[in-house]
């Protein structure tokens, strides 16, 4: 028994010790983790510094686009995310580790109350065509960047509820 005991803590203990970066979730997309192409992204029209920065790999297809993660990973599908925090002041630019170099869609949002979950009246999206995104949902064509193999970078400026008008640029 105390054999037995001993063994299952060690093993508990050897997981522990295992570096975190090898404990990370698949969807995670941080840059810190070895593999994949990088991509930075720059945002410029932050309505405010407060909250939360997030970034998003979807497959480049319309079925797929925006769909939740748990549903893409259990299907095998590839995704990831990063999260930044704001900073205070200076440019903004989030790395994200694409799975593998090719096409991707990405999503930038501004979470700016850290709730981790879209508040349609508060916080600003983007993606990488800058297109004026309006009152519809986004399609896949207007998130599409392609990932080379050494990387890459592209700007993409935040958006955020402007009346009637639906999301556009603080300044057009």
């Amino acid at each position: 028994m105390i054999r037995a005991l001993t063994a299952s803590t060690a093993a508990a203990l050897a997981f522990a010790a295992t570096p975190a970066l090898a404990q990370q979730d698949p969807v995670d997309g941080t840059c810190a983790i070895p593999g994949g192409a990088r991509l930075y992204v720059n945002v410029t029209g932050l309505k405010d510094r407060t909250g939360r920065l997030k970034v998003e790999l979807y497959p480049p297809n319309e079925e797929d686009f925006l769909r939740d993660d748990t549903s893409l990973k259990r299907e095998g599908k590839p995704f990831r995310r990063v999260w930044s925090s704001v900073p205070q002041s200076g440019p903004v630019r989030i790395c994200i580790r694409a799975p593998s170099a090719g096409t991707w869609a990405v999503l930038f949002t501004h979470d700016r109350d850290g709730k981790n979950k879209f508040n349609f009246w508060e916080d600003g999206a983007g993606f990488a065509s800058n297109q004026k995104l309006g009152r519809s949902r986004p399609k896949v064509r207007q998130a599409l960047v392609n990932v080379g193999a050494g990387g890459g970078q592209i700007t993409i400026k935040a958006q955020y509820l402007r009346g009637l008008g639906g999301f556009g640029p603080l300044e057009d």
